[in-house]
């Protein structure tokens, strides 16, 4: 199970378990009896290097592991080969910043925190607070501050008592392997490299690429048309040298966000899309390490062509009140949707800590997910109210994050 506790806060997650759990299993051509698999662990979802030994093991639970003579004596027999996440990029046993005793998330949830209290001083120093609007944000900021900090608490109670999370893991653990902070799996150079090819044009309907047995597909191939795997295995393809696991029964456009005519030629509606955009910040900018999308480019996102009628819209927000009014007051209205929900998702060591400090001026321990319907002709919304589940106000995903740079938790 990918979710270990689910209170009225919201659920606590096991976002490891859940990216090994989603069918990334290949079938090879291998010399073993019967249907075995083996499990290899992965980097990334974009990294299938095997980074450990083949460990074999009957998925009948019946027989025992094949060795060299069965090999031989099997020869051509299909086998099942399984792809895991290396647990290392999950290991996160104590806070990248540590809190102020006084801060704590054991220590309770005071109205305003001590550092709240001191940035409120600072401004109450330099101007006078007599605009509501000033005013309505900091009660704004109190409450979602609130909500947040005493569902985790709940939340981490629950996992510590059930053991999923281990208050004494910061001093147990084990030195592993360094991870990097940031592994370039090539998707950018990639995207980059579908601007220079000659844009799709409406009228161009191109078959849609279909993954079979092969491996080495031309990059225009994939850049130009939507593929597709339609099987039930996982299947990996190889791009720039790098090799790519693909889920079973998924399909996906790889490109640009200047060419998603593919995309729209595919003729498919959505009943959910999230998007996760490179927000524009100071950050960004200095590391170069991405692009980014102004607000322009961003409200350019066929949102309303792709959606179905009644789509839920969610999409992931920085903390920077400018990003979130903008998704709020301007994005969502442009593209006929109405804002439903504001969630975070609220990262955690395996200790039960706050990665950050949730009062840091700068970086904070969550993120934000606005929800959103799409609203369309009344007829068919009415028609499909009848299945649509409503969406609750508020609700917190509480994990422990992947040390891979914005990589998401699961909202399947």
């Amino acid at each position: 199970m990918s979710v270990i506790h689910r209170l009225a806060a919201g659920w606590l997650v096991d976002h490891l378990s859940f990216i090994n759990q989603c069918g990334y299993q290949i079938c090879d051509s291998f010399a073993y009896p019967g249907d075995v698999t083996l499990n290899t662990s992965v980097t990334s979802t974009g990294d299938c290097h095997v980074t450990s030994t083949f460990a074999a093991t009957s998925s009948s639970r019946d027989g025992p592991i094949p060795g060299p003579a069965d090999m031989v004596e099997t020869e051509g027999k299909m086998a099942k080969k399984r792809y895991v996440f290396r647990e290392e990029f999950f290991d996160i046993s104590k806070p990248h910043i540590a809190a102020a005793p006084e801060e704590q998330l054991c220590q309770g949830c005071p109205e305003v925190s001590v550092t709240e209290a001191k940035a409120i001083s600072n401004r109450e120093e330099h101007q006078e607070e007599t605009n509501s609007g000033i005013r309505d944000s900091v009660a704004s900021a109190r409450k979602v501050r609130k909500l947040i900090w005493e569902g985790t608490l709940h939340l981490v109670q629950e996992g510590l008592k059930s053991g999923f999370l281990h208050r004494a893991s910061a001093e147990l653990s084990c030195p592993k392997d360094i991870v990097p902070g940031h592994l370039g799996c090539g998707l950018t150079e990639l995207c980059e490299m579908a601007k220079q090819f000659p844009a799709v044009s409406e009228s161009d309907h191109q078959a849609v690429h279909v993954l079979d047995d092969e491996t080495a597909i031309p990059e225009q191939d994939l850049l130009s048309c939507v593929t597709e795997n339609n099987s039930n295995y996982a299947k990996i393809v190889v791009l720039m040298g790098q090799k790519y696991l693909v889920p079973p029964k998924s399909s996906f456009l790889l490109s640009d966000i200047s060419r998603l005519q593919p995309l729209l030629n595919y003729k498919k509606k959505y009943d959910v899309i999230v998007i996760d955009p490179p927000w524009e910040n100071k950050s960004v900018k200095r590391s170069n390490r991405y692009g980014y999308l102004s607000s322009w480019q961003i409200r350019q996102i066929p949102v309303p062509v792709l959606a179905a009628p009644g789509c839920l819209v969610v999409t992931w927000v920085t903390n920077r009140q400018k990003h979130l009014h903008f998704v709020k007051d301007e994005l969502y209205p442009h593209w006929s949707v109405k804002t439903l929900a504001e969630w975070h998702w609220v990262k955690i060591t395996r200790a039960g800590e706050f990665v950050l400090p949730l009062d840091s001026l700068h970086k904070k321990p969550y993120e934000v997910l606005v929800l959103g319907r799409v609203q369309g002709d009344i007829k068919e919304a009415l028609r499909k109210s009848e299945d649509v589940l409503p969406v609750p106000e508020h609700k917190l995903i509480v994990s422990v994050p992947c040390s891979l740079h914005s990589h998401k938790p699961p909202l399947a």
